[in-house]
Parts: structure tokens; sequence; C-alpha cells
């Protein structure tokens, strides 16, 4: 493969929460990154601190439809497919196309691959694992998944991705990374986002009652974008034999109902809690078994649930217009670099 300096990205769904920090992380590499986007939920602003850069190059386009000439015209090294709406609010609103950017995006970003003989990572979701029945989750679960409940778009677009996935790579047409994605968290998270993490803090932040969905019992396991992204790079670089789904995901395991102390506690809020009726087909426990990961990439998440936190709490702070609680606290993580023009 290329090194590093001669890449060139395409990073499908660039412009979201962990697409953006993904092409920061490429561009600090010395990579090429093209950014393709359709701006559903993917944010411009989570590109402004990179557009200087002369090795950024943003496409506004659905991968659902045919590529366009400026995406196949040019060579790519490596092609990481983000491209789907992740949290339930905004997957749920529009669940056919939800659907359609799993499978047609997928098929689209496969066939590139192919023709182009360029590597490709499918971000695919602990989703596929549905309420699981099994604990923690192995890649070899196979899950506990409605194909009809309001989820199914997502969940079940998911696995079919997937299935597109490892039958290219089985009949060599394209060599595939697929990794499974558990609850992600940081800065350029929407607050609008809807997922436990977003919610709790900008209703904290804004004295706003804290909702809860069921009785807070129900478990997540939280993982830090920064520790996220040096995995899909780590995955993407891997020269093995085909692994299989590998899962990303921090397996320190948590109820919700301790996730909101702890925001409470940081942020200083006396927001109030209240209880919700839970979702349906709503998870019950989320926690990955990560061994494949250490074993295969040697790969571990290293930001701790309190350091992490700290980080992003100011960010929604200043996303809210808010003056930023960080003089509360002492943030663990080092400032964030911003990628100067070049």
């Amino acid at each position: 493969m290329a090194s590093r300096a001669r890449e060139r990205v395409l990073v499908a769904g660039g412009a979201g929460f962990i697409g953006s920090n993904l092409c920061e992380r490429l561009l600090g590499d010395g990579a090429e990154v093209v950014v393709l986007d359709n701006f559903q939920t993917g944010r411009p602003e989570n590109l402004d601190h990179l557009r200087g850069s002369p090795r950024l190059d943003c496409i506004a386009h659905d991968v659902t439809e045919p590529l366009p000439a400026a995406i196949t015209g040019r060579s790519f090294s490596h092609i990481y497919n983000l491209a789907c709406p992740a949290s339930p609010p905004a997957y749920q609103a529009d669940p056919e196309h939800t659907l359609l950017t799993c499978v047609l995006g997928s098929r689209n970003l496969l066939r590139l691959a192919e023709a182009q003989r360029a590597r490709y990572l499918l971000s695919s979701t602990s989703e596929v694992y549905g309420d699981p029945e099994v604990h923690p989750q192995r890649e070899d679960y196979r899950g506990w998944v409605s194909c009809t409940g309001p989820r199914a778009c997502y969940d079940e677009g998911k696995r079919a991705a997937e299935t597109l996935a490892f039958d290219f790579d089985r009949m060599g047409r394209a060599e595939v990374r697929v990794v499974r994605i558990f609850n992600t968290y940081g800065p350029r998270m929407d607050p609008e986002d809807g997922r436990v993490v977003s919610n709790v803090i900008c209703q904290a932040l804004t004295g706003q009652p804290i909702t809860i969905y069921g009785d807070g019992s129900q478990t997540r396991s939280f993982c830090h974008v920064d520790d996220l992204v040096e995995g899909l790079v780590r995955m993407m670089a891997y020269e093995g034999l085909q692994p299989g789904p590998v899962n990303l995901g921090n397996p320190n395991e948590l109820t919700v109902s301790d996730l909101v102390e702890r925001v409470l506690r940081l942020t200083r809020s006396g927001s109030p809690v209240t209880a919700l009726p839970l979702p349906q087909d709503d998870p019950r426990r989320r926690k990955p078994d990560i061994a494949r990961a250490r074993a295969l990439l040697g790969w571990a998440p290293r930001v701790g649930l309190e350091e992490g936190l700290k980080a992003t709490i100011p960010y929604f702070a200043a996303e809210l217009g808010r003056e930023s609680p960080a003089f509360r606290f002492g943030s663990g993580l080092a400032p964030r670099e911003v990628l100067a023009a070049e």
C-alpha cells in the first residue's frame, strides 16, 4: 500500500460527528482527503477548522445516487463508508432513505473500491446485535433484532451492508474491513442528536429536566471519539487475512442513571430527572467484547469516561451559546489542535 503521505482517501459521511473527527486525523497524518456528504445530518461547520488545508475537498452528494464524475474521475487508495444517520430520531425521520443509504450507498462505494482497487472500510454498528441475549457482545453473536420495528431501517440496513461488503470480499471484488461501532461521544456531536450523552449534557447545561427512558438501569458503554478514530485508522491499515467484523467500543459498562449522576456533578447542574417509557426495541444492555480488536489491532480505549466528559461538556456549552464550564475543572485531554492552512 502507498505511504500515508501519498494517500488519497474518500470519507463518505465526512461532515458528520465521527467522520469529521476522522478527517482531522487523516489530514494530520498527511493524507489527501475528499469528503462526500449530503449534509442530511452532517454539518458543514464540523469541517470549518479544516478548510484552510489544500488537501481537503468537500463534495455534496447523496451516496444513494450514482457517484458523480468528481468522485469516479479520481483515484482513491482508501474508502471509509460512514454515510448514514446514526441516532434513532435522525434515521427514523426517513426510514426508506436510511435503508437505501445502507444498501445502495454501500453498493455504490463498494463498486468504486472494486474499480479503483481501493481498500474499503464499512462503519457498521452494535445495533446489529439488537436487544442482545448474549452479554457482552462478541462478533460471532448473531443478534436479536426485530426486522419490522421502528429501528429496523438502521439495524437491518447495516446488517445488509455487512452482507454486501463480505460478499465483495469473498468474490475478490474488493478488499474489505468492517467495524461495529458502539456508543461514541465527544466534540462535534450535534446538540440535537437525540442520543443519551448529548441529551443529558445539553439538558444539564440549560437547566432543563433530564429525561431518561425506562428506570435508568439499562446499560451502555461509552467510547470517546478520539479512541474510536484510532481504531478506525488501525482497522483500515490492518494487513492480515480477512478478520471478519471487529467491535470498536469501550467495554466499561455503566447504567444510564450513573451517566446522569456524573454529568450533573461535572456541570454542577440542578436539573431534575424525569422518566419516560422505554422506546420500542431499545436494547437493555450493551457492552462490546473487544478481544478481537486487542489481538488484531493492538487497540483498546484509553480515554476514561470522566476524562472524556470533561473534554466534551465545554464543547456542548459553546454550541449552546453559553459560557464554557471548562474553568470548573481541568480537562485531562490535551487541547485539540486545529490544522492550519498549508
